[in-house]
C-alpha cells in the first residue's frame, strides 16, 4: 500500500555532514505530512523534524541550527540535512507519512531505517 525508501546513511566524524533521503510511493495522497524520528541503542525513539506538503515545519530543540528537513513533492521525497554531526547524533534513522493536524504529528507508516554514525 505505502512503501519507503531511506538512503544516506553511514559512518562519518565529528562535525561532519550528511544527508538523508526518504522516497514514499503507494497510496500516499491521504497524508499530508512526511518526517524523521531517530533511535540510539537502549533509548526510545525521538521525533526530530516533520514538513507538510504546504511546507510547515518543525523540529527539536535539539537539532535547530544543524538539521535542515526539506521535501520535493513532485518525486514524494523527503530530505534531512545534517549538519556539526557529533556523536550523540548516532542511531538509526526513520522517514515516516502521517499527518499534522495544526498541533501533532502523526505518523502512519515508517521505513526501514539507515544506520548514522559518528565518530570522534
Amino acid at each position: 500500500q505505502v512503501q519507503l525508501v531511506e538512503s544516506g546513511g553511514g559512518l562519518v566524524q565529528a562535525g561532519g555532514s550528511l544527508r538523508l533521503s526518504c522516497v514514499a510511493s503507494g497510496s500516499i495522497f491521504r497524508f499530508n505530512a512526511m518526517g524523521w524520528h531517530r533511535q540510539a541503542p537502549g533509548k526510545e525513539r525521538e521525533m526530530l523534524a516533520g514538513i507538510t506538503s504546504g511546507f510547515t515545519i518543525s523540529y527539536v530543540d535539539s537539532v535547530k541550527g544543524r538539521f535542515t528537513i526539506s521535501r520535493d513533492n513532485a518525486k514524494n521525497t523527503v530530505y534531512l540535512q545534517m549538519n556539526s554531526l557529533t556523536p550523540e547524533d548516532t542511531a538509526v534513522y526513520y522517514c515516516y507519512v502521517g499527518a499534522f493536524d495544526g498541533r501533532r504529528w502523526t505518523p502512519a507508516y515508517w521505513g526501514q531505517g539507515t544506520q548514522v554514525t559518528v565518530s570522534s
